[in-house]
């Protein structure tokens, strides 16, 4: 019990003597609290951003389906550099997946939606108004069962529009109010141009879909989607891409679903019993886990750059705790003189550079959280600080601290009384 009262007078004493020596010397004290903060405030942001990020992403992933997977040609989540001298991945020579493998794989029993889709890039005029670079996604009826939504006007385009390649579109709100403004989008003719491709074709916009709100909505505000065949014969677009969109029937496993897709386009594709699958599915997990391998590396990257400002806070406590100790020699030689032990001037200095780090800390996580407060404001990111990493900003600067004035320190309890008295 003694020991632990000695322990709390020390401390209580050494932080009361860290915060005089500090407003003693405020410049050169306030440069380190600074340096401490800008690592603290990074750490804390990041984390907040991450967090948001990855919370929004991973609601972002289950709203459109946690048991839905992708057939296509290759793996995304599992690319790998190969050379083998012609300059293409090795993937290039699988072959396409094509609208009869969809429809295909639509038919089976545990297949509730098989929805063709694949990607590229229009510029849609109106009455004077052009607007281009709108990603345009190119589909089956069935797309909004795989999209996370709602149509605010309206209506999807129909089966049998699909079969006939009817030149129908649905565009995006956003898109909808830059094109049209106040003006009712439904039943509008458009100019839809694929300059690459030179098609220019008129299309009806039929229904005006609206994201659901998430990390990624803002990201492509202006997007359209259309039948598939319509893209293929009225726009010249690339079905380089097509991927098959499966939504399973509802209480059937999700291994038995993949196993009969896998099971048809084998058969469909005449694949032997020791030949490797010449498509990939990819299910929403593996997704999430490269997300989360992408959010990961950010954060490491980040928190390393955030450590530069941390480096900075140490370096100065170095510096400040080396003048204190020069400065107070003969206090020091006085408190040895009267019986203070090695170990008592030892954990006073490391007391006072722990409370300098502490000081940062702190500031860095108000600055850390009101950058997070701005960022919710005007992003769709949810910024929300997690309380590890205010534990770990505090834990941080709290050893930068310590480390850093270990030096000074040591220095501090070596010195010889009779010599730090004599000290002018």
């Amino acid at each position: 019990m003694g020991k632990g009262v000695s322990l709390l007078i020390t401390m209580e004493e050494g932080v009361r003597i860290a915060l005089s020596a500090i407003r003693a010397n405020k410049i050169r004290s306030s440069l380190t609290i600074l340096g401490v903060a800008i690592g603290v405030s990074v750490v804390v942001t990041m984390a907040a951003l991450i967090t948001g990020i990855r919370s929004s992403g991973l609601e972002a992933f289950e709203s459109a389906g946690p048991e839905n997977f992708i057939v296509t040609r290759f793996d995304m989540t599992d690319v790998r550099i190969v050379h083998d001298g012609s300059g293409r991945p090795p993937w290039w020579n699988k072959p396409r997946i094509t609208p009869l493998e969809a429809q295909r794989i639509g038919r089976l029993p545990a297949v509730r939606e098989a929805v063709v889709d694949f990607d590229f890039t229009i510029a849609i005029s109106f009455e004077g108004r052009r607007v281009t670079g709108v990603n345009t996604s190119a589909s089956t009826a069935g797309w909004p069962q795989y999209t996370m939504g709602e149509f605010v006007a309206g209506r999807n385009y129909l089966p049998a529009e699909v079969e006939h390649s009817r030149a129908v579109m649905v565009i995006s709100r956003p898109l909808a109010e830059e094109l049209f403004g106040t003006l009712d989008p439904v039943g509008k003719r458009v100019r839809v141009s694929s300059g690459r491709r030179a098609a220019n074709e008129l299309f009806t916009v039929i229904g005006v879909y609206e994201i659901g709100e998430n990390i990624f909505s803002d990201m492509v505000r202006h997007f359209s989607v259309v039948p598939y065949t319509a893209a293929l014969k009225r726009l010249r677009a690339s079905d380089w891409f097509l991927q098959v969109l499966v939504v399973p029937r509802e209480g059937v496993p999700d291994g038995e679903v993949q196993d009969q897709v896998i099971s048809l386009l084998r058969t469909m594709r005449g694949l032997g019993p020791k030949e490797e699958n010449n498509f990939a599915i990819i299910r929403s997990d593996q997704l999430v886990d490269l997300f989360n391998q992408l959010t990961g590396v950010f954060f490491i990257v980040m928190l390393a750059l955030s450590s530069v400002g941390l480096m900075v806070g140490g370096v100065g406590v170095i510096g400040i705790m080396l003048i204190s100790v020069t400065e107070r020699t003969r206090e020091i030689g006085v408190r040895k003189a009267v019986g203070a032990t090695r170990r008592e001037i030892l954990w006073q200095f490391l007391v006072e550079a722990g409370v300098l780090t502490l000081l940062g800390g702190a500031l860095g996580m108000l600055v850390g959280a009101a950058a997070a407060n701005i960022v919710e404001a005007v992003t769709p990111i949810p910024a929300a600080i997690p309380l590890w990493s205010v534990a770990a900003a505090l834990a941080m600067a709290l050893l930068t601290g310590m480390l850093f004035g270990l030096l000074p320190a040591v220095r501090a309890s070596s010195l010889d009384p009779v010599v730090a008295l004599r000290y002018e």
